[in-house]
């Protein structure tokens, strides 16, 4: 586990805007909706900036948004400085979601050290989908979201129980990995069947099984409200209070003192250099 001081946070959170401003305007410019979700989220309320201890973006984009982003990314984003990842037929990341990475740093998570993949500082981007409303429809999309994350990320998932970690060990054990990537395709697919814009609820599926239980209005995510953020306006849910109270309670109050630290689970961090010039030595070692 990384621990970094208080300046060192505060000299990644700048590096972070960097990248947030450049994703902002190319969201502007082509008319994509997206909102703070998260710390950010919070940040914007609470503090009209970052949670002093945050050390992450994260962003909430509907589906339909979310799916274009890919698009436009690809072929109008700048891909030599922030390159835009999500897995295809032809590229394995490693995430269920997409991500954004600033190519000039180095953040080297335990999961991708056998990745060839940029491993800059990320800024994570969740779709949200359409849900039924509980019963055994939404049952089964939770289901299919599981076993979408399984073959998307190709991993035993921890902290959820042995049971769970054998099953899924058994299901990747029965899967080549030649089929992992269809199945990841038919499982997200079938998850987000629902539509967004017609849905009465809305659910986060690729952030972890604890979130994908949660459900907002969907009226919550019509469209954004924008708040001071860090000396600029960004977008927020229209609907923040009922997301926030669902995801984290009493959003407003801080945290015990002790629970105001940020720790990474890294390998190794440099937010001055390009991750490509610790290939070899922090990841894909056995490439070299």
């Amino acid at each position: 586990m990384f621990t970094f001081n208080d300046n060192e946070i505060r000299e990644l959170q700048l590096k972070e805007l960097e990248l947030l401003k450049v994703f902002k305007s190319f969201c502007d410019r082509h008319g994509l909706l997206f909102y703070f979700c998260g710390g950010c989220c919070i940040g914007a309320l609470r503090h009209k900036g970052f949670i002093p201890w945050d050390d992450d973006i994260d962003v909430f984009m509907p589906r339909e948004d979310y799916e274009k982003l890919y698009t436009l990314w690809k072929e109008y984003g700048d891909n030599e400085k922030y390159p835009i990842l999500r897995t295809t037929k032809d590229f394995f990341c490693g995430n269920i979601f997409t991500t954004i990475v600033d190519a000039n740093t180095t953040w080297i998570k335990p999961e991708f050290v056998n990745l060839d993949v940029p491993q800059g500082i990320p800024m994570d981007i969740f779709p949200l989908d359409g849900c039924p409303k509980g019963g055994w429809a939404r049952k089964m999309q939770m289901k299919d979201a599981m076993l979408y994350s399984l073959y998307s990320a190709q991993v035993v998932p921890k902290n959820h129980g042995g049971i769970v970690a054998l099953g899924s060990k058994i299901l990747l054990g029965l899967a080549p990995k030649k089929m992992r990537y269809k199945l990841c395709r038919h499982y997200e697919k079938k998850m987000s069947k629902y539509s967004f814009k017609e849905s009465e609820y809305v659910t986060e599926l690729c952030a972890g099984p604890h979130y994908m239980r949660n459900q907002y209005p969907r009226s919550a995510f019509d469209s954004a409200v924008y708040l001071e953020f860090e000396g600029m306006d960004m977008p927020i849910p229209v609907g923040y209070d009922e997301y926030l109270k669902t995801a984290f309670g009493d959003y407003m109050t801080m945290p015990p003192k002790e629970k105001q630290k940020a720790h990474h689970d890294l390998v190794f961090a440099d937010l001055h250099n390009s991750y490509k010039k610790y290939k070899g030595k922090y990841y894909c070692k056995e490439k070299q």
